[in-house]
């Protein structure tokens, strides 16, 4: 593969710890290669989990249908999941075989959309563009570029996502369609898994693809790639993996799960703080977890996207977050935000039924029940207006208001949980 040369420039591997010790639960969960799996690696390296009495036993997959496939399978007991699937779970779309409940967010932001150099430079070429501009100029430019191959009579543009019930295809669909892009008929979507991403692009199946670091750096690093636009400049609090569980699982053994959500947030604690960003990208870059030179996982963490050459450098605010504001709280105004989309895009029909489905994929309930009484601060409401507020009231041992940051989407659109008929209708391109 083109970038097997950086893989293996890892720190090496500890040996293999010995067996749980007599009294541990052994919990079971699967990932994937990509920064945001930081939760569940810290919460095993660091003593997290152990701390709770949990042995978390970690498996490291190609793709999220494995990862599906795995949990529908009682393989595992639950994994890091991309946020839509839960929701997709409960409304029995995408194949499901269980029932799956997102407990807890395993951060926010950490994707971009990148484009193939050969495209990055007509897009240059035809725009004059430097590389610093915002999506709405991006977009403006790739919409001529769409329009000029169609004129041509050349073959629409092909693009990848990860899977059709993910962040990564809606981030894609919505910055295109707002560009005046149609995603189902001015250019092509496949869904590739995310390690596959640069070896496409290279090979020229790809022009371009939306997906979680380290996979756009990896991508740049290569020569291969151009980060245009990073997903947090679409939607600056954007939701993106969770914890996902088997709602069988959780049912029959919620003491596990508390106390698995509890390392889970002290591992997103210590992985938000950023005097551990070396620490943690070595441990990230260990063969069993990313596999990848620790300096260019440093760089993502640090918000640093790269630019050809490996020499220059976007700093990107909130790139990836873990711990900040309320990023660990499962929002059911954002598992509903999901629903909107899979509406929108015809995946699912509009119903009651299935927006009370979609928001009781999200459990605040069990992550206020498992942080009781350990001083963590937590929004008062399951639910916000999505893209305005910067504030909440809060509720814990610091009671009060809670930061959650800009929370604002690029085209100024808000999504109210309590209006998704209205939000949908207010698009110009649908299904």
């Amino acid at each position: 593969m083109l970038v097997d040369h950086l893989r293996g420039q890892g720190t090496e591997a500890d040996e293999d710890e010995s067996n749980a010790a007599e009294g541990m639960r052994t919990v079971r969960a699967g990932f994937i290669q990509l920064i945001d799996c930081a939760l569940l690696l810290v919460a095993a390296e660091k003593g997290f989990a152990r701390n709770q009495n949990i042995n978390l036993e970690l498996s490291r997959e190609a793709s999220w249908a494995n990862i599906r496939d795995k949990l529908n399978l009682g393989h595992f007991d639950c994994a890091h999941l991309l946020a839509g699937m839960a929701v997709a779970s409960q409304l029995k779309v995408g194949n499901p075989m269980v029932s799956v409940i997102a407990p807890m967010s395993l951060g926010l932001n950490g994707n971009a959309i990148t484009v193939s150099t050969a495209l990055w430079e007509k897009m240059a070429g035809l725009g004059g563009l430097s590389g610093s501009e915002g999506p709405k100029e991006m977009g403006a430019v790739l919409a001529q570029v769409v329009a000029n191959r169609n004129l041509a009579g050349e073959a629409p543009l092909s693009f990848g996502m990860v899977y059709p019930y993910s962040s990564h295809n809606y981030e894609l669909r919505y910055w295109l369609a707002e560009a005046g892009i149609h995603p189902d008929r001015d250019v092509r979507l496949s869904v590739v898994p995310p390690s596959y991403m640069p070896d496409c692009l290279d090979s020229g199946h790809l022009d371009g693809f939306c997906v979680g670091e380290p996979w756009n750096s990896l991508s740049v690093a290569a020569g291969i790639g151009w980060v245009i636009v990073p997903t947090s400049a679409l939607w600056r609090a954007s939701p993106e993996k969770v914890l996902g569980v088997r709602t069988e699982w959780a049912e029959s053994h919620p003491d596990a799960l508390d106390g698995l959500i509890r390392a889970l947030k002290a591992a997103a604690t210590w992985a938000g703080n950023a005097d551990n960003r070396d620490e943690l990208a070595q441990l990230l870059a260990r063969p069993n977890a990313l596999n990848l030179p620790a300096d260019l996982i440093r760089k993502i963490l640090a918000g640093e996207i790269l630019r050809p050459g490996g020499l220059d450098f976007t700093a990107v605010e909130d790139y990836i977050v873990f711990d900040k504001g309320a990023a660990t709280f499962p929002w059911r105004s954002q598992a509903l935000w999901f629903y909107s989309q899979m509406v929108r895009w015809g995946q699912v029909e509009p119903s009651a039924e299935g927006e009370e489905a979609s928001a009781g994929s999200y459990r605040p309930d069990i992550y206020r029940r498992a942080l009781a009484g350990t001083g963590t601060t937590m929004p008062s409401a399951n639910a916000k207006v999505e893209g305005a507020l910067v504030e909440a009231t809060a509720v814990g041992s610091n009671s009060g208001r809670l930061y959650l940051g800009p929370d604002i989407f690029f085209d100024g659109r808000r999504f109210d949980p309590d209006a998704i008929e209205a939000y949908i209708a207010g698009f110009d391109i649908h299904s």
